[in-house]
This record gives C-alpha cells, sequence and structure tokens, in this order.
C-alpha cells in the first residue's frame, strides 16, 4: 500500500540536509537484484542559483561490493519546484513536491524511466524507478530518511 502524501510547499527547502538511503535494485529481465546503502545529502553549490544531489554508499550487486554514487544538480523555480540535470547539465526531470507526490518521466535512448516521488513525513521521502525498453526491465525503490543535524 502506497503512503498518503505529505504536501512540500517548497521542495528544495524541503530536502535540504543529509539523508540515509536504502534502495532496492531489481533486473527483472535477468532475475538479478541488489541494494545500495549510503548517504545522500541536498546542499547549495556556491554558486548560490544551484543545490547538489549527492550520494554515497555500497552497491551490493552481483555477489560484490563495491562504492558507488552519483551527483545531480537541480535549479530552483519561483514556485517551489525545481529542474533536475545530471552534473554535466544534461536535463534529467522536473520536479514538484507540492503534492507530496510526483511522477517524473525521463527518456534514455530507446528506454523509458518513469519515476514516482512520495514525501511521507518531514523526515522520510521514497523513489521508486520503473524503467522500461529494449535495454532495461529495472525497478529501483529507495527510501531516504533525515539523518540529525
Amino acid at each position: 500500500m502506497d503512503p498518503v502524501p505529505h504536501p512540500v510547499a517548497d521542495a528544495l527547502s524541503y530536502l535540504a540536509g543529509a539523508w540515509t538511503v536504502r534502495r532496492e535494485l531489481r533486473d527483472r529481465a535477468a532475475g538479478h537484484s541488489g541494494w545500495f546503502t549510503g548517504r545522500a545529502e541536498f546542499r547549495r553549490d556556491g554558486t548560490g542559483t544551484e543545490w547538489l544531489h549527492v550520494e554515497e554508499g555500497i552497491l551490493e550487486w552481483g555477489g560484490t561490493r563495491r562504492q558507488a554514487g552519483r551527483t545531480l544538480r537541480l535549479t530552483p523555480n519561483p514556485d517551489g519546484t525545481a529542474e533536475v540535470a545530471f552534473l554535466d547539465g544534461r536535463p534529467f526531470h522536473h520536479l514538484d513536491l507540492t503534492g507530496g507526490r510526483w511522477i517524473a518521466r525521463h527518456p534514455c535512448a530507446a528506454d523509458q524511466y518513469e519515476g514516482t516521488f512520495t514525501v511521507v513525513s518531514d523526515d522520510e521521502w521514497r523513489l521508486r524507478w520503473v524503467v522500461h525498453g529494449p535495454a532495461k526491465d529495472q525497478l529501483l525503490s529507495s527510501v531516504y530518511r533525515r539523518t540529525a543535524p
């Protein structure tokens, strides 16, 4: 059962700070599964106009464990939403948490990513990416929990 969405007036004000992240990864075509466990931080990038979403942790996949991470750029909009981009500036998706739940779509070559963002409370949000296409059939389910300052 999906949690009841918790509306957020400003996405970046809500996301600001440090979070733990636990992500289950499933490759439905190959029948593999794994985990990413780590930390995420949302912070200003130093220019005063953009934010960074930095994740670092351990990926367990295919019987191996290794360091993994990613960084995304977020540009705030005046209405409390944000534009999310890859670190190199390529657009990723729009983010609107004002209703507490948002569905983002991103085409990647012939594959389609659909992400559902759900704010559960002031200290927890979830992200579920479903990936379909000729190259991928994956499900990535993440739970983010705020850490103490």
